[in-house]
């Protein structure tokens, strides 16, 4: 009995002695807003409320937005780390979209692994009418093999008339050996229209060898027309030679009664009796060749 009581007496002293020691622990919890959450005492509450109202300062704040903000681009110095749940769970989100735009578009790096059921169909069906538009347009990235027989049908019929275009056209890649016979005459055709129209406009593509004797000879007045309209304009580009001797008369005389001639206000423009003797010079040739010939001379006004 009396060892009974001794141990009794024993354990209460050890147990005053250390509740100092747990007092103390406690108030270094609240003094460092560590929640003290193993008993539902009044102390833990109070320590709950400081560490969820303890406010973060301005550099921290700054420093964890930067923190988002590179994570959510990609960026190496993203720390995951750092991120709350619900930003981690954000991030996760965009991340997977992002992935699921990329696989649709074909562009950029794509984890097929990351993909539901339903957007591994969604992005099938999409390469699939990337490849049939890359096929239809002849494009190097066309893979026929993936291609249905309708759909093959269809990109053939759209490959044959865009050849057929270029050949009438003239322009692009052009493979006359996959025209048929009605084609080609249509191509022949559409190329001798055009080349007359170049020649008829005065452009450098136009090929004289290719046209008719009637074609010919409406592009030579009109070429004639367009050099003596230069002439009277002082045009660099006229050429006195292809002047018929009246034209050459006319213009003489024209240029006669200007007086002081035409003015030099062009690089190369020759001086007005240059141009004058030149004109008198075509006129009396011309003149002289008629009357060689037996034909009737033309009367024009005298050069002075």
């Amino acid at each position: 009995m009396k060892i009974s009581l001794r141990k009794y007496f024993c354990s209460q002293v050890a147990c005053l002695s250390l509740w100092p020691a747990l007092i103390f622990a406690q108030s270094a919890d609240l003094g460092t807003g560590q929640p003290v959450c193993n008993s539902a005492t009044e102390t833990c509450e109070e320590s709950k409320l400081i560490q969820r109202d303890r406010p973060q300062s301005k550099g921290n704040t700054a420093d964890h937005q930067y923190n988002v903000g590179a994570c959510r681009n990609g960026w190496g110095s993203c720390d995951r780390s750092k991120l709350t749940g619900a930003e981690t769970i954000a991030l996760a989100v965009a991340e997977h979209a992002s992935n699921v735009s990329s696989c649709q578009r074909g562009l950029g790096t794509c984890d097929r692994s990351r993909l539901s059921v339903a957007e591994a169909t969604e992005v099938d069906a999409a390469d699939h009418q990337r490849n049939l538009y890359d096929c239809s347009e002849a494009r190097a990235s066309c893979n026929y093999a993936l291609l249905t027989p309708t759909e093959a049908n269809t990109v053939a019929v759209a490959v044959h008339q865009r050849n057929v275009s270029n050949c009438t056209d003239g322009i692009g890649t052009c493979d006359y050996s996959k025209l048929t016979q009605s084609e080609a005459n249509a191509v022949t055709t559409a190329a001798h229209e055009r080349n007359f129209s170049n020649c008829r406009n005065g452009w450098s593509e136009c090929d004289h060898s290719q046209l008719t004797p009637p074609e010919a000879r409406v592009i030579a007045a009109g070429e004639n027309a367009r050099n003596l309209l230069n002439c009277k304009n002082g045009g660099e580009s006229c050429d006195y030679s292809v002047l018929t001797p009246v034209e050459a008369s006319t213009l003489g005389a024209a240029e006669q009664r200007s007086g002081s001639g035409r003015p030099v206000a062009r690089s190369g423009s020759l001086p007005h009796q240059t141009v004058v003797g030149r004109l008198a010079l075509l006129a009396t040739s011309g003149r002289s060749a008629q009357r060689r010939s037996g034909l009737t001379a033309v009367t024009s006004p005298r050069l002075v």
